[in-house]
């Protein structure tokens, strides 16, 4: 049973891989692989928690009763649904505050100040706007932005998937040297394992070098420098908003997003519920200022409407990838890779690139848990390697930018990724052979950057 759920998952990760062969869709198959291995682990748990000895499993055991279906059933699947519920709802709240910015016609406000211009310049500016965006808000928020705006800019799609591609990479680099740009080093910090001015100082540098080296290549081996110009759809060439309706929403729906990392820091609950709090503000300020307007407004203007048009196949294409991870993890297949990585490679250095191309196929989420169990702050003195498992070490550091980078290396690597993949339909194998060794060349160039960093200061 052990060995059958690494088999399902490879299986339906394949048949998401082929989705444009299959024509399944790929949050069908998503769903499926998720519900299959967590019914697979509830059948067959006692052996597969004897072959997998997961630390969940051996931690529980020592203070309750060895009950196996009870510890999947009742403790492991309702701590991991908790973990994925927070990300879901982040996620809608997150689609939806845009999707309501849109229907207000507020990204026009950006938008119309590129009247015609060079494909490349765009290329940079929607590279380095995305970088800082992410470190402000995060990564799988600027990347819904972004591609929100760039269905505005950009008619063909091999454009808009090179220029989403674009946005990926360069919202997981953002997103790794801020304390708040990516959930892997929200993780980190929280734990203890990073402070937020360490790692904004260590990782700015091999950050900024990963999306430089990145959109150079892309500028010059995937766009073409041509002039272009915004076509708005059909539906949206009517102005049914003023212009001050238009950058009051954009203000009020940035703002919103900008608050949940505040939120946070003030209150340290989940960030979804600051994302909760800020759609709400805008629910109940929407719902006011529409008593003055037309009975088709009201129908077009509202949250409602907005949630109508958020993309709920990819929401389920979120549940059911990391209920497939969650179980992966729940069983012990990620503590024997992190076992097999410790035993085997032994190098910090090598040890966290290898993690970062492993969280291109698995989410990097619980492979940084599985490191943090392992490598212990507290354990760090006794096995005489403190200087690289202390708090802000060097295995911790380059863990945090090889972790919120390395998922880059494939589209459903990162959840930035996942949603740029599912907004713009993008084609894992497109994905694979036109931008993989872009993100793969940058990565590597990030991780030498911080390699040299460390030996020169």
């Amino acid at each position: 049973m052990f060995l059958l759920m690494v088999v399902v998952f490879v299986v339906g990760y394949g048949f998401i891989v082929f989705e444009h062969v299959n024509h399944i869709n790929k949050a069908a198959t998503a769903l499926c692989i998720g519900t299959l291995l967590w019914a697979i682990y509830a059948l067959g748990g006692e052996g597969i928690l004897s072959n997998g000895a997961s630390a969940s499993w051996l931690q529980f055991s020592k203070t309750h009763a060895r009950d196996v279906t009870y510890f999947i059933t009742h403790h492991e699947l309702f701590h991991h649904l908790s973990e994925i519920s927070s990300i879901l709802f982040f996620l809608v709240g997150a689609m939806t505050i845009v999707e309501l910015v849109d229907k207000y016609q507020g990204f026009r406000v950006i938008t119309s100040k590129i009247e015609s211009g060079n494909i490349k310049r765009l290329l940079w500016i929607i590279s380095l706007l995305t970088f800082f965006m992410s470190a402000v808000l995060d990564n799988l928020t600027t990347t819904i932005v972004l591609i929100t705006v760039l269905r505005k800019l950009l008619t063909k799609q091999e454009n808009r998937w090179v220029f989403a591609s674009v946005v990926v990479i360069s919202a997981n680099a953002g997103g790794a040297w801020s304390p708040i740009g990516d959930v892997t080093t929200i993780m980190l910090w929280i734990g203890g394992q990073i402070t937020a001015a360490h790692i904004i100082g260590s990782l700015i540098v091999p950050s900024v070098v990963n999306m430089l080296v990145s959109t150079v290549l892309f500028s010059l081996f995937t766009v073409k420098g041509q002039s272009i110009k915004p076509v708005l759809p059909d539906d949206e060439t009517r102005e049914f908003t003023t212009h001050q309706e238009r950058v009051f929403m954009l203000v009020v729906g940035t703002l919103a997003l900008i608050s949940v990392p505040v939120f946070k820091t003030i209150t340290h609950l989940p960030p979804y519920l600051g994302m909760l709090l800020g759609l709400s503000v805008l629910w109940i300020m929407t719902d006011r200022y529409l008593k003055k307007r037309s009975a088709a407004d009201k129908r077009t203007l509202t949250v409602t409407a907005a949630l109508k048009a958020v993309d709920i196949p990819t929401v389920l294409f979120f549940l059911g990838v990391l209920s497939a991870v969650a179980a992966l993890q729940s069983a012990g297949h990620l503590d024997v890779l992190s076992q097999w990585l410790d035993n085997k490679v032994h190098n910090i250095y090598a040890i966290n690139l290898l993690i970062g191309v492993i969280s291109s196929i698995v989410d990097n989420v619980p492979l940084v848990a599985a490191s943090m169990g392992m490598y212990s702050i507290e354990a760090a003195d006794a096995v005489g390697m403190a200087g690289n498992f202390v708090q802000n070490g060097v295995f911790w550091t380059f863990l945090t930018y090889c972790a919120g980078t390395g998922g880059s290396l494939l589209i459903i690597g990162s959840a930035s990724g996942v949603a740029a993949m599912g907004l713009e339909k993008i084609n894992f194998l497109w994905y694979l052979k036109r931008i993989s060794w872009i993100a793969l060349v940058g990565y590597l160039a990030g991780a030498v950057a911080y390699y040299i960093q460390v030996q020169l200061f």
